[in-house]
């Protein structure tokens, strides 16, 4: 695993000794999170357009994460940090309740294989741990080129009384100004659609931390060592 050196990058041992995502950054702005940042596309493109927001991103992947630390270095853009870490462990580890005002999970592993689905990161267990960590109004963005998944999970936010769908179906083939990235991209060349649910969480609810089972790529401080 190649080591990276980036001053956008962060360690989970740096997270550790802030003890906050928003201390990562030089000005306290509103927070966005991204996970599955692949090599930084819509990364960079969405941080550009709204430079009053500090954006972390997020990967499984050290080369995807390297990519990206230099696609943001290039850019010149200084609202936006990176970490090597596990979405859920994340989110349920380092970030509170309310802690962000959106949320982009774009086009991620479909798991194809039906003995393999239960491994898709979006679920209701996932939607619970969402809903905790959005500030009220705050945007849930998911998009996948995989038609099942994306029809599941429209089907999981439509009928999901906590959230309001800013589309008029439940979900869309008309990405509008959202970004696209060059994976997203290639597909929309080849004529093949994404998918897209754009919802935003209901004002007033107080979402307890949820429990997060195990599963698949998550580990947990015990396992430490």
């Amino acid at each position: 695993m190649t080591l990276i050196n980036s001053p956008v990058f962060v360690p989970e041992a740096s997270l550790k000794k802030t003890g906050c995502c928003s201390a990562l950054f030089p000005h306290q702005r509103p927070l966005e999170l991204e996970i599955g940042c692949g090599i930084g596309d819509f990364l960079v493109q969405i941080a550009a357009n709204k430079p009053a927001h500090n954006f972390l991103a997020v990967d499984i992947f050290n080369q995807g994460c390297r990519s990206t630390c230099s696609r943001v270095e290039d850019s010149g853009l200084e609202n936006i940090r990176v970490m090597r870490i596990e979405a859920r462990y994340l989110m349920h580890q380092y970030l509170g309740r309310d802690s962000l005002c959106a949320l982009y999970v774009n086009c991620p592993d479909p798991w194809p294989k039906k003995r393999h689905r239960k491994r898709r990161l979006i679920n209701r267990e996932f939607l619970d741990l969402a809903l905790y960590c959005l500030e009220d109004n705050g945007e849930f963005n998911f998009t996948t080129d995989f038609t099942d998944y994306g029809k599941e999970v429209a089907a999981l936010l439509s009928n999901d009384p906590r959230f309001i769908n800013l589309n008029a179906t439940s979900y869309t083939n008309e990405l509008g100004d959202y970004p696209t990235s060059k994976y997203m991209r290639r597909f929309l060349d080849q004529r093949q659609p994404i998918y897209l649910c754009r919802y935003r969480k209901k004002s007033g609810q107080k979402i307890p931390l949820p429990a997060i089972s195990k599963g698949f790529r998550i580990r947990w401080p015990q396992e430490e060592t």
